[in-house]
């Protein structure tokens, strides 16, 4: 049984995740925040001298990976592994992902792409094992109808970008002074203190949760399950999860062009200098943790002040939408500064200004989405939902390169501009829908006044 000791209101186990998933993300960050402009950079500094579009092709492809894989070790962990031994698994092949970056080709006497290409492979596996079933385990430290969970994945979310922002000023300080390869180094490192976190405190801090795969626990409490099928209720929580997948499909779609054609163009077309230093083009990175951590305790007391006309996860992820348009109006006010020179450098600001936008939008829909999925998904399929949910990031990421890789071909006014206008028409889509989602929800996201017994309390939605 999960340890009864709280911190801060909630199960201890909660910050042991947190610090886990903190440093995972700060091993990953910090390589995102790298790839590309490792790709694009010069070989004589390093880099591998590749193309802005083949680079950004390439950083489609793995980060959509990255986001699908995820699918296979969530089903891996439900019926055979466990979530903690999935945890330790892919915390070790991603450590391993890193340390192959970092170290110089000819020292292992392979060519350097197939170095490069072993070294993505290792973190895309490794990724998918431990992905799922860290967010997972979040929700199961909480009984049904327990409160509390949606703000446990806000703690947990700001571990998250509490790592990434270290990540981006780590990073990017780290390869300007050692090179690309220092800061490969550094995201392992990052990973091994993940490791080790799990590995010395998960048996006293989190019990027995994570150590028995999901499929047994179901069969255990309702033995009869496999030869049940789906509920009418079952089935239309899921087809909740379906449908809002797909406008998280669009909204990462624009998102992470942070990563990649926002990331070209804040290196090559941003005015960087503050009287005689020039910012590192990685530091902007942080600017979306950093807002995060900023923001997040103001939007949750303004839902919380909200009261009962709090909007619910449907109308909250139009917000996100919506928000990640402005953020693109803000690029395209940067394109239009440049005035169709691009020798002209712009102003710093506004990629603040899209930063500050993307990130009130992905408050209103991330930690919303981990918080759904493990209120709306049946338990036998509980890690494999969230694969699949990050199963919807893994095509918006791809799709997110392919777009961005065409910026030769259309231009950064069209592709900023198409996307402020798709992230527009979705939201009035999806706030149509909305009542509809809804009532497919089944009372998850019911309000505090219809309860009437303990083990009928439903949620609340906060962020």
């Amino acid at each position: 049984m999960n340890t009864q000791h709280n911190l801060f209101g909630h199960p201890r186990g909660l910050f042991l995740l947190f610090s886990t998933e903190l440093w995972e993300r700060f091993s990953y960050y910090a390589m995102r925040a790298i790839l590309v402009l490792f790709l694009t950079d010069a070989t004589i500094n390093g880099g591998m001298g590749w193309t802005t579009k083949d680079a950004l092709d390439l950083y489609g492809i793995y980060t959509g990976l990255v986001y699908i894989t995820p699918l296979i070790g969530g089903w891996l962990a439900d019926n055979y592994v466990g979530q903690r031994k999935s945890i330790l698994i892919g915390g070790a092949l991603m450590a391993a992902g890193q340390f192959t970056l970092a170290v110089p080709a000819a020292s292992m006497g392979l060519p350097v792409e197939q170095m490069f290409y072993l070294g993505l492979g290792l973190l895309i596996a490794g990724n998918g094992m431990f992905k799922p079933n860290i967010s997972t385990m979040v929700g199961d430290l909480y009984q049904e109808g327990d409160h509390r969970r949606d703000g446990a994945f806000t703690i947990f979310y700001m571990g998250i970008n509490l790592g990434a922002l270290l990540a981006g000023i780590i990073a990017g300080s780290v390869t300007d002074s050692f090179g690309w390869r220092a800061g490969f180094l550094i995201a392992g490192i990052g990973m091994v203190i993940s490791l080790i976190m799990q590995i010395t405190l998960a048996r006293s801090w989190l019990g027995d949760i994570g150590t028995v795969p999901a499929a047994a626990r179901a069969k255990e409490l309702n033995p009869n399950q496999e030869k049940t099928p789906l509920t009418t209720q079952e089935k239309d929580r899921l087809k909740v999860i379906l449908i809002m997948g797909l406008f998280v499909i669009v909204f990462w779609a624009g998102f992470e062009q942070a990563g990649g054609l926002m990331n070209i163009y804040t290196q090559q077309y941003t005015d960087r200098m503050i009287g005689d230093f020039e910012v590192p083009a990685a530091w902007f990175q942080s600017l979306n943790p950093f807002f995060i951590i900023t923001l997040a305790p103001v939007l949750a007391a303004f839902w919380v002040k909200l009261g009962n006309k709090e909007p619910n996860s449907p109308i909250k992820f139009a917000f996100a939408l919506l928000f990640l348009a402005l953020g693109f109006l803000c690029m395209v006010g940067a394109v239009l500064e440049q005035g169709g020179d691009m020798t002209v450098k712009t102003s710093m600001l506004w990629l603040v200004g899209a930063f500050f936008f993307h990130t009130l939008g992905e408050l209103c829909l991330s930690p919303i989405g981990l918080s759904l999925v493990t209120k709306l998904a049946p338990l036998r399929l509980a890690s494999l939902m969230m694969g699949a949910w990050f199963g919807f990031n893994a095509i918006a990421n791809y799709v997110a390169g392919f777009i961005g890789s065409h910026v030769g071909e259309y231009g950064a006014m069209s592709i900023f501009g198409g996307i402020a206008i798709t992230a527009t028409l979705s939201a009035l889509v999806l706030l149509l829908c909305s009542n509809k989602l809804v009532s497919w929800m089944h009372g998850a996201e019911s309000k505090i006044e219809l309860a009437t017994h303990d083990d009928e309390q439903p949620q609340v939605q906060t962020v």
